[in-house]
């Protein structure tokens, strides 16, 4: 493997990054730069974790790659409840994967696009765990540091081995199949990948040092740092994705306990999705004016108001027949609009296209910008998962349907608690889920994490030259896992390519 420079960090503190594609794992420190300045106080390691959180929201390569954020749409656009008119920026053969065809190619720039973003983080988040211990400082925050580094890691993780790898699968425990290249120091460089279990078994230790670290530490700064409760948050969803069922109500459950933060009301779910001070919201990114890419950034590839091309020609359309499960009493129902008008759908300008169905969910946070906040992590998921755990746990139904209760009534003056049972009532959860998240990168893994196939003929105004006819890919087909790009291959002779 190729290393992430220590150099990198600095680079991102700066606000600038380079391009350039050569050095994809690169953990080791180079010799232009003094390791030990860059982590000699908490102050300076404060500065290099910032810079591995705005690395998560910058253009990696083109507009529709702003960090996470691209990959969040990227995923979505990857399932059924998302879609465009005609072929575009995520869905095309040129810059996206929804038609399940570049995931599969070891050159293409979306398979080296995910496998680099989330191995920088992890690259930069061992050089200061490696460090950090000996950093000048108040205990309190070396502790906050190495638990945002650890949380980071296991997130970061987390995804590729959900991207990379075949799903996990507790009946076949202990999940042998090759998983990743598993560094957890920036001294360790070109190594065979690890297997899936192996993984997963490292995912759980970090979270789990992370959320005692967490306690006695200093508090995050704000929420566009990952906390004790984005680590449990996390941890639930990684649980949820083994099928560890109780762990994960465990820790979804911790996470609402703490009472911090609180579910939407009606009128906060219809302002944007795009302010960080949102209450429900665990984690995400504040993003200022004057930090953000005009036109590589979230918001300016979903919004409904954002003045680009990929906004003003491209409306995102949610699948028809999901918008009709959803009650007209809900207030979920408001966020797409299946016959806009220039009444009951304003736009800033003329040039802006309507499409039935279209998405007003997410919005600009200020006028004459693109930008807003992006929601990484929500309340509102987190008892999703916990409703979705409980209703996989022999003898707990009855609480999976006064969580769900607890949060769809929230969303829905008029729901009642849910008479359904068993398969049924897990299907309910499931649709809230897709509605709930829909725009937000959840569909791909949830339907890899629950083996089911993909198959777009069940929305009737899902469009398939979109997609390049790609209507069907079973559940257990290969492209499922994204191959290994030829760069890393090359760079690491120890790595193994996917079948």
């Amino acid at each position: 493997m190729k290393k992430i420079s220590i150099k990198l960090i600095l680079i991102m503190v700066a606000l600038s990054f380079s391009n350039c594609k050569k050095d994809f794992l690169d953990t080791e420190p180079t010799q232009s730069v003094d390791e030990s300045n860059i982590f000699k106080t908490t102050t300076n390691a404060k500065n290099a974790i910032n810079g591995i959180y705005r690395y998560m929201y910058t253009k990696y390569s083109t507009q529709n790659q702003p960090g996470h954020g691209g990959m969040m749409l990227q995923l979505d656009f990857m399932g059924e409840d998302i879609g465009l008119a005609v072929q575009s920026w995520y869905t095309n053969a040129a810059n996206g994967a929804a038609n399940y065809i570049e995931m599969r190619n070891e050159a293409d720039i979306w398979v080296e696009f995910p496998f680099r973003l989330y191995y920088r983080v992890i690259g930069n988040a061992n050089a200061l765990i490696d460090n950090i211990d000996a950093a000048e400082g108040p205990e309190a925050d070396k502790r906050m540091l190495k638990a945002e580094a650890l949380t980071l890691r296991a997130w970061a993780y987390h995804n590729l081995v959900r991207l990379f790898a075949k799903r996990y699968d507790k009946s076949a425990k202990p999940n042998k199949q090759l998983g990743l290249s598993m560094p957890l120091s920036a001294k360790e460089v070109k190594l065979p990948r690890s297997t899936v279990e192996e993984v997963y078994t490292q995912i759980n230790v970090d979270l789990d040092a992370a959320i005692v670290l967490f306690n006695g530490a200093t508090a995050p700064a704000n929420k566009s740092h990952v906390s004790i409760d984005a680590a449990r948050a996390i941890k639930a969803d990684v649980a949820l994705t083994m099928q560890e069922y109780e762990v994960a109500a465990t820790y979804a459950q911790q996470v609402i306990t703490n009472n911090k933060y609180s579910l939407m009301t009606q009128a906060q779910y219809q302002s944007g999705f795009n302010d960080i001070s949102n209450p429900e919201w665990i984690w995400g990114v504040y993003l200022q004016a004057d930090q953000g890419d005009t036109f590589a950034n979230f918001h300016a590839q979903i919004s409904m108001d954002g003045n680009t091309t990929f906004i003003r020609d491209r409306p995102k359309r949610i699948n028809s027949a999901l918008y009709n499960l959803i009650p007209a009493t809900d207030v979920r129902k408001k966020m797409w609009e299946p016959t806009p008008t220039a009444a009951n759908f304003p736009l800033p300008e003329a040039t802006f296209k309507r499409e039935p169905y279209m998405s007003r969910k997410f919005k600009i946070k200020a006028e004459k910008t693109t930008l807003g906040d992006v929601p990484y992590l929500r309340l509102s998921e987190v008892y999703l998962i916990l409703a979705e755990a409980l209703a996989n746990i022999p003898g707990r139904e009855a609480e999976a349907k006064q969580k769900l209760y607890d949060y769809v009534s929230k969303r829905d003056n008029s729901y009642t608690l849910s008479a359904n049972t068993g398969a049924a009532l897990i299907e309910e959860i499931l649709i809230n889920r897709r509605t709930e998240l829909w725009g937000e990168g959840r569909r791909f893994y949830d339907l890899k994490r629950l083996d089911r196939g993909l198959d777009r003929r069940t929305a009737p105004n899902f469009v398939a030259a979109s997609v390049g006819d790609v209507m069907v890919v079973p559940a257990g087909d290969p492209r499922w896992q994204w191959v290994i790009p030829r760069a890393e291959l090359q760079a690491n002779p120890n790595s193994k390519q996917n079948d």
